[in-house]
């Protein structure tokens, strides 16, 4: 198991990102390595991030603005080379088939329930750290 996990976080808002952080907790599964965080406030960050490599997952909200994680999700989905498996942050329930459309992994809605949400990067964590062994 690789020492540390990399997850890249999306969000305008501080708060949310906060949310994230504190839902995953310094490691979401006993399975999984421990996390590290990159806080991202602006597409561009996303991106220049997603060059350098390193990153395991994205967390994206799709409720930031100007660009909203889900446009973010399928772009980099299309433009990033073996681009990480994405987690939405997702305003409402009905919005799942966006989050399909966006081409994310996963999906969960907010505000973020702590264990929906470890649960759910758990389980993207094992499979791209499962897929690079």
């Amino acid at each position: 198991m690789q020492q540390t996990a990399t997850v890249l976080v999306y969000s305008d808002d501080a708060n949310t990102r906060e949310q994230v952080r504190l839902a995953a907790g310094r490691r979401p599964a006993a399975d999984v390595p421990p996390v590290e965080f990159i806080e991202c406030a602006t597409l561009p960050a996303v991106l220049k991030q997603l060059e350098q490599g390193g990153v395991d997952v994205c967390v994206l909200d799709g409720e930031t603005v100007p660009a909203g994680g889900m446009g973010v999700c399928r772009q980099i989905k299309d433009e990033i080379f073996n681009c990480p498996p994405v987690l939405l942050l997702i305003g409402r329930p009905q919005d799942a088939w966006l989050a399909t459309w966006s081409r994310a992994e996963a999906a969960v809605t907010l505000p973020v329930d702590p264990v929906e949400f470890a649960d759910s990067l758990a389980a993207l964590l094992r499979g791209r750290l499962s897929v690079e062994a």
